[in-house]
C-alpha cells in the first residue's frame, strides 16, 4: 500500500495529512478526530486532528514512515472502526548511475538519459543543464512522494517515455546543499542502487 505523511503546523494547524493513494477526495466522514478523505467507496485519505496528542515529535514536513509510525496510526483508526493500513517502508529514492545521457529528439534543453538503478536500467527524461554520463543522481521511482506532495508516476515528455524523476536538492528539501541544477553523488559516498535518504542521514549523523 502506498502511504504517506506530512505535517505543518504553521502552514496546516496540528494536523497529520495521510495519503493512501491518488484520487479526487468526493467524500468526507468525521470519526473522531480523524476526516475520512475518499474518492467514491475508496479510502484514499485522513486528516488527524490534534495530530500532537498522538504522535511525538512529528517534526516538520514529510513524515519518515516507520513500523512505529504503522502502528500507532493503525491504534488510532483501530479504536475508531477503520480499516488498517500497511507499508512496505520503501520511499522509493535510490541511486542511480547517468549510463547513457543524449538530447531529446524534439527539444533544445531535454535529455534522454539511460539510468541504472542496480536491479534495472530505465529511461528518465531530464531537463537539467548540468545533467551527463556517469554522474551518480538520486532517483524518485514510481510511487516515490516528493516532498511537496507530487506522487511519481511514468510518463511522456515530448513523446519520449520516463519512468522517475532525477532530483535537485531542491526538490529533495535538502536545503543545507546549493542548489546546481540536478544533484550529483560523490561515488566514494554512495553506490548504485541503495537508499539515498537512508545513506544521506548516515553520512549526516
Amino acid at each position: 500500500m502506498l502511504l504517506h505523511a506530512f505535517y505543518n503546523f504553521e502552514g496546516s494547524g496540528d494536523v497529520l495529512l495521510v495519503r493512501l493513494g491518488s484520487g479526487t477526495t468526493s467524500v468526507i466522514e468525521t470519526v473522531g478526530d480523524l476526516v475520512v478523505l475518499k474518492d467514491g467507496q475508496k479510502t484514499i485519505g485522513y486528516n488527524l486532528l490534534n495530530a500532537s496528542k498522538h504522535f511525538d515529535k512529528l517534526g516538520n514536513g514529510k513524515i519518515e514512515i516507520t513500523p512505529d509510525f504503522v502502528e500507532k496510526l493503525n491504534n488510532i483508526l483501530k479504536s475508531n472502526g477503520l480499516e488498517e493500513v500497511s507499508s512496505d517502508f520503501n520511499d522509493h529514492f535510490i541511486v542511480g548511475k547517468v549510463v547513457e545521457c543524449e538530447l531529446h529528439p524534439d527539444s533544445d534543453h531535454l535529455h534522454v538519459c539511460q539510468v541504472d538503478k542496480g536491479y534495472e536500467q530505465v529511461q528518465i527524461v531530464c531537463g537539467a543543464k548540468n545533467i551527463a554520463k556517469d554522474q551518480l543522481v538520486v532517483v524518485a521511482e514510481e510511487n516515490a512522494v516528493m516532498p511537496s506532495g507530487l506522487i511519481i508516476k511514468p510518463s511522456k515528455l515530448r513523446g519520449q517515455p520516463s519512468a522517475g524523476m532525477i532530483c535537485s536538492s531542491i526538490e529533495l528539501n535538502l536545503l543545507d546543499i546549493p542548489y546546481e541544477g540536478i544533484l550529483v553523488l560523490d561515488e566514494n559516498l554512495y553506490s548504485v542502487g541503495e537508499n539515498f535518504y537512508k545513506r544521506y542521514g548516515e553520512l549526516n549523523v
